[in-house]
């Protein structure tokens, strides 16, 4: 497992890049990772002072160890160009990138950012959004080795669908579904796209164990309320912990003794469940890490 496989992304926060006292609050927030918006949350006269304003928030390394990225405006639009090239050499993680339809959108951000200058370890996140962008999720993940991560967009994949919003997601679970296993297929990080009401919790809190069900890494959130909850539905519980240690401790003890055959709880235990418990362990250290050092 790499370490960027074990960076924790179970809360990723959009910050409106033209709200200053947000950005300012988001330095100690319990956010795994931001994404400093200058696309939706940024009326269009106000887009290149929230420009200046994101850049200069990143590259003063105000936000700790958490995972800051910089969401810019889509290809096509009169400010994508300039976003990219500020966003570049901003000391940002990662840059996002809106309504990725296929690997070409990729390529061309790519191309942009390495003639702005961008270091080699400037990531790309590719926002899915659009049924193109379903189908097309494997190729984009492969387009270039700096993209590291899926961000589904399920509000404008819902517009695209002519589907509803109704508890359980039915309409988006197939595609859902397909983004992830294009991510499990390249070693791409998936997050889930967000939760609109917030005055619903319940509602908020069964999506986030639905979208873990399917496999997400992590949520995207509209307001820092929601962090708690995605925090710790991401994260292993103390039970997952404790059967993970037993699991692993139970493999070497059979290991050391000869025997092919292990049993945890009246269950058998393979090499793939002690992978998933070194895994599940692994986890649970990369946040320990990161909640000690933003404590």
């Amino acid at each position: 497992m790499s370490d960027d496989d074990r960076r924790p992304r179970r809360s990723v926060l959009y910050m409106p890049g033209a709200n200053e006292r947000a950005l300012d609050k988001a330095a100690s927030l319990p956010a795994d990772a931001l994404i400093l918006d200058l696309e939706d949350a940024v009326a269009p006269d106000a887009k290149p002072a929230a420009r200046d304003r994101v850049v200069e928030a990143a590259a003063a390394d105000r936000y700790g160890p958490r995972e800051v990225t910089i969401r810019v405006n889509a290809r096509g639009t009169a400010w994508h160009d300039d976003d990219v090239a500020a966003v570049a050499t901003s000391g940002a993680d990662a840059v996002v990138v809106p309504k990725v339809d296929g690997p070409a959108d990729v390529v061309a951000v790519v191309t942009a950012l390495e003639a702005a200058g961008a270091p080699d370890d400037l990531a790309v996140w590719a926002m899915v959004e659009t049924p193109a962008g379903v189908f097309a999720a494997r190729d984009i993940a492969e387009a270039s080795p700096r993209l590291a991560a899926f961000v589904l967009g399920t509000n404008d994949l819902l517009k695209e669908l002519r589907a509803e919003a109704v508890p359980g997601r039915a309409p988006l679970v197939t595609a859902l579904s397909l983004v992830v296993l294009a991510a499990r297929a390249t070693g791409t990080v998936v997050l889930d796209g967000v939760f609109n009401d917030l005055s619903d919790d319940d509602g908020f809190l069964a999506e986030c164990r639905q979208g873990r069900d399917l496999g997400f890494d992590g949520k995207t959130l509209v307001h820092p309320r929601q962090l708690a909850g995605a925090n710790t539905t991401f994260a292993p519980s103390t039970d997952e912990v404790t059967h993970a240690e037993r699991v692993i401790a139970a493999f070497t003890a059979a290991e050391a003794e000869g025997r092919g055959v292990v049993t945890v709880d009246g269950r058998m235990v393979e090499n793939l469940h002690v992978e998933q418990a070194r895994r599940t362990l692994a986890t649970a250290s990369a946040i320990a890490r990161l909640e000690e050092s933003t404590a």
